[in-house]
């Protein structure tokens, strides 16, 4: 994996000139039962209640720590596995997800793609999948973790030993919202400084902790307690030191040098929201427009699939009486549907028909 200097140059995957070449058409072929039972990283999968998450490292799937949870790297692609029970049944149920980082190649979330479908086939169909993209991640996905660190680079540019001299300077973002706060890392440039917010520049053995004016407690009291973190990976080493914004700010102020890095950013111009049917009754593939506006769940046929456009997620609802082929390649169509609209990096869900998914319900009509 490039180091975080070389990513901070990489190309940026670009949304819409794409299309999941390795994850579609040849996706019945690609992905069986019998190839899933010899995937490793599945023997430990689903047999207990809780959160399984792993990395894609050349094209394989591996365990990522369990200390590590909720840390994605912008170069990588990840799956994450959510057992659960629902009330007192002993029938065990999945959600999964395959998430990219805007610095993924097509390999890493291509891979990711199809494994999770072959996670999917390995669980006997029964999970909801989901796709999710850097920075524009699901309520539910964003609900697994008490805090998403999203960092540069890739896992081979992390560390334990601290070695300063070589350690290139991160600063991290902290921002509350109504589902706690995030950690973003984001360029060493004043532009990305905002007074709301706490900040954290990372330079190895020195961590300064930036508290602007207008942050509130909790973004204070989860910044300290990850300073606190990195100083413990570190074998206590660090110094860390905190800055109010106001007051005094030199130590922070001079690590920050690098120039602003701008930000893709989609939202659909018209929120109306939008029913598509997919069927093949006639013998080929057809895509028509349903319904806008008003989507009720009796708008819902089981003889095809449908795709719910409700512009900030897509849900793909496939019926209990459609085709292999529509089932097989359902994810495919969201991601080729989305990238003509203006809006592609919103969460993609995959469920069967039957299956709870309270977004989904949430964005019906009643």
């Amino acid at each position: 994996m490039p180091c975080v200097a070389g990513l901070r140059k990489a190309k940026q995957y670009d949304w819409k000139d794409s299309n999941l070449a390795l994850f579609g058409s040849d996706l019945e072929r690609q992905v069986k039962k019998e190839a899933a039972e010899s995937e490793p990283a599945w023997r430990k999968v689903g047999k207990k209640v809780g959160l399984q998450v792993w990395r894609i490292v050349n094209f394989k799937v591996t365990e990522w720590p369990v200390k590590d949870y909720g840390k994605f790297y912008n170069g990588d692609s990840y799956i994450v596995l959510n057992t659960y029970k629902d009330g007192d049944s002993d029938k065990f149920l999945y959600d999964v997800h395959f998430w990219i980082g805007k610095y993924s190649t097509q390999d890493e979330y291509g891979t990711a793609a199809y494994k999770t479908v072959e996670l999917d086939t390995y669980l006997d169909d029964v999970p909801v999948q989901h796709r999710e993209v850097q920075n524009h991640e699901s309520d539910l996905f964003r609900s697994y973790f008490k805090t998403i660190t999203l960092l540069e680079g890739g896992t081979d540019s992390g560390f334990r030993t601290v070695e300063p001299e070589k350690y290139t300077p991160r600063l991290l973002h902290f921002h509350g919202d109504r589902h706690g706060v995030k950690v973003k890392e984001v360029p060493r440039n004043k532009s990305h400084v905002d007074s709301t917010d706490v900040y954290i520049l990372d330079a190895g053995l020195t961590i300064v902790q930036w508290n602007g004016q207008g942050s509130n407690k909790d973004e204070r009291f989860k910044a300290l307690g990850y300073s606190k973190e990195l100083a413990n990976e570190r074998a206590g080493k660090p110094q860390i030191i905190v800055e109010d914004e106001g007051q005094g700010t030199e130590e922070f102020d001079k690590y920050l040098d690098q120039e602003a890095e701008e930000e893709q950013n989609f939202d659909a111009a018209d929120p109306t929201k939008e029913l598509f049917r997919l069927s093949d009754a006639s013998g080929k593939m057809s895509f028509s427009s349903e319904k806008t506006s008003i989507i009720r769940k009796s708008d819902f046929d089981s003889k095809d699939v449908f795709i719910f456009d409700t512009k900030s997620e897509v849900f793909v609802w496939i019926g209990k009486q459609t085709t292999v082929a529509e089932k097989k390649n359902a994810m495919t169509y969201a991601h080729n549907y989305l990238q003509k609209t203006d809006h592609p990096l919103i969460p993609i869900t995959c469920l069967s028909e039957g299956s709870k998914n309270s977004a989904f319900e949430a964005a019906l009509a009643a």
